[in-house]
């Protein structure tokens, strides 16, 4: 238990890692995509190390730690009245949601390929929508996955998203970000491969209320800290809902 508490109470502290990039943010194909669904220019990735052991246990703790260190906030921006801008408050908390993450192929999204009428003629997934008879083609646990919410954040996209015809472009992407974001181990017993990222959705407050990643509460602005506990890397995964860039 003393160690579990000290364990708790550690400081940890950031270093940006201002080379790294992912690989879909360099990817042509993916960037004309994002363009098109209205979210380039509105989502990016950042990355850091950092010097502690981290445990799932200590998420809250971990969370509130990133988005106060000086290092972080020297270099985070969010996206304002179409700038990016930093973090300009000081932050009282940190709301954290551990999102599940056990996916390591995308198995999860091949029951809406067999579904027909699953795309309105406008592209828009009607999988999303609770009233549709589809809805519940993905059940509530898989849902919750990171492997969906990345999925339906593509799906809806940004404020001027073109949609598609099919699926396929929006599993691609989905995809994508998904190998690029996260780290899986094999186990050398079974030989079966397993996520050992930690994901978690975030919303930074400071004295007003919610303040990262926006004030609002729109689904498609959205913030993830990503962590990686061997290598102690983290990324965080930033949207801002809005009208994205129209040139790669």
């Amino acid at each position: 238990m003393a160690d579990e508490k000290y364990q708790f109470e550690q400081n940890f502290s950031f270093t940006p890692l201002l080379t790294k990039t992912p690989s879909f943010l360099q990817d042509k194909a993916a960037l004309e995509l994002l363009m098109k669904w209205s979210m380039l220019g509105r989502i990016s990735v950042q990355y850091y190390s950092f010097d502690q052991s981290f445990y799932p246990y200590n998420s809250h703790h971990f969370a509130l730690m990133f988005f106060k260190d000086p290092q972080v906030l020297s270099n985070l921006r969010k996206m304002q009245a179409g700038a990016w801008v930093p973090l300009d408050s000081p932050v009282v908390c940190v709301d954290v949601e551990v999102v599940p993450c056990s996916r390591v192929s995308m198995d999860l999204l091949d029951p809406i390929y067999a579904c027909r009428g699953i795309l309105r003629p406008s592209g828009h997934v009607v999988l999303q929508e609770e009233e549709s008879e589809h809805y519940d083609v993905i059940g509530r646990e898989e849902r919750g996955e990171f492997l969906f919410r990345l999925f339906k954040h593509v799906c809806l996209g940004g404020e001027l998203c073109q949609y598609e015809d099919t699926i396929a472009p929006y599993a691609q992407v989905t995809k994508h970000i998904y190998k690029d974001l996260l780290s899986v181990q094999r186990d050398p017993q079974s030989g079966g491969i397993s996520v050992v990222s930690t994901v978690l959705k975030v919303c930074v407050h400071d004295e007003t209320g919610p303040h990262y990643p926006g004030r609002g509460d729109e689904e498609q602005t959205f913030a993830y800290l990503i962590i990686d506990p061997f290598k102690r890397h983290v990324c965080l995964l930033y949207h801002c809902y809005g009208v994205g860039s129209f040139t790669l």
